[in-house]
């Protein structure tokens, strides 16, 4: 049985354990018991997620400019232009009018996850902790892809959903078949060619140990390339990152993904 006591005291003990814990409890044989963990495990990967993040830095923000840069006419802002102007006799010139407009989001994220392998336990919740940290550091535009043999779009880009949905997909998803990589990443660069954002980053979930061709040349076509890869299995992840000018991390527990991308994304290349 689900006690929620239970669960908020293990929570505040091992946080890591616990979301991995009720991963695996989310393919109980219990129905009630799966259906229970099912609806609480998305809220609780993402609330655990967004406690070790910074508050979102890709959202559009509204802005004030000249009008004579464009955008929509701020009357409040513009009143007195336009009332100095009406008693001088003349019309208000655009220099002395204010605009607003959406400043366009800073960042574009696209997930890459790689489930070629097992996909239960510490595996299954990383994914899960990573689609939840891409929901919330670019919640305008973020898209997450799966690849094993082939390549499947679980969030495009433009899709407005519930960050809690794309993680139920994701752990529902089950491992199995080869590695395409580079295909994977081909489809990862045409995603992120749709993003209105400056910076466009792939985050790739993998330990990179590709069945498939060499990675090295659609890694290299990407705008930017992090790679999160285990902390036990991470030298062809190294390696891809390096050849590739991209940048990777280890992953030891599931909780070290958004302090590794705090640390990843800080460089705020152009």
């Amino acid at each position: 049985m689900l006690d929620q006591d239970a669960l908020d005291a293990a929570l505040r003990e091992d946080p890591d354990l616990t979301l991995t814990l009720l991963v695996d409890m989310s393919r109980a044989t219990d129905e009630v018991l799966r259906a229970q963990v099912r609806r609480l495990a998305p809220r609780l990967v993402l609330d655990q997620t967004r406690r070790g993040l910074p508050r979102s830095a890709g959202v559009a923000r509204r802005r004030t400019r000249p009008a004579v840069a464009g955008g929509d006419l701020d009357l409040d802002r513009s009143m007195e232009a336009v009332v100095g102007a009406r008693a001088e006799g003349r019309m208000p010139r655009l220099d002395e009018l204010v605009s607003s407009d959406w400043a366009r989001p800073d960042l574009a994220l696209c997930l890459v996850v790689d489930r070629s392998g097992s996909m239960n336990g510490a595996r299954l919740t990383a994914a899960a902790v990573t689609t939840a940290a891409c929901a919330s550091m670019a919640p305008r535009e973020h898209t997450v892809l799966t690849f094993a043999s082939g390549v499947d779009v679980l969030a495009p880009l433009t899709a407005r959903r519930p960050a809690t949905e794309t993680i139920a997909t994701v752990l529902a998803l089950r491992g199995h078949g080869t590695t395409a990589l580079p295909a994977a990443l081909d489809a990862a660069r045409l995603q992120l060619s749709r993003a209105t954002a400056r910076r466009r980053v792939t985050l790739l979930l993998s330990d990179c140990r590709t069945t498939d061709d060499d990675a090295v040349p659609a890694a290299s076509r990407l705008d930017e390339l992090v790679v999160l890869a285990p902390a036990d299995d991470d030298e062809e992840a190294r390696r891809l990152a390096l050849r590739a000018g991209g940048r990777c991390a280890s992953v030891a527990g599931v909780l070290d993904v958004p302090r590794a991308l705090n640390r990843l994304l800080a460089d705020d290349r152009p």
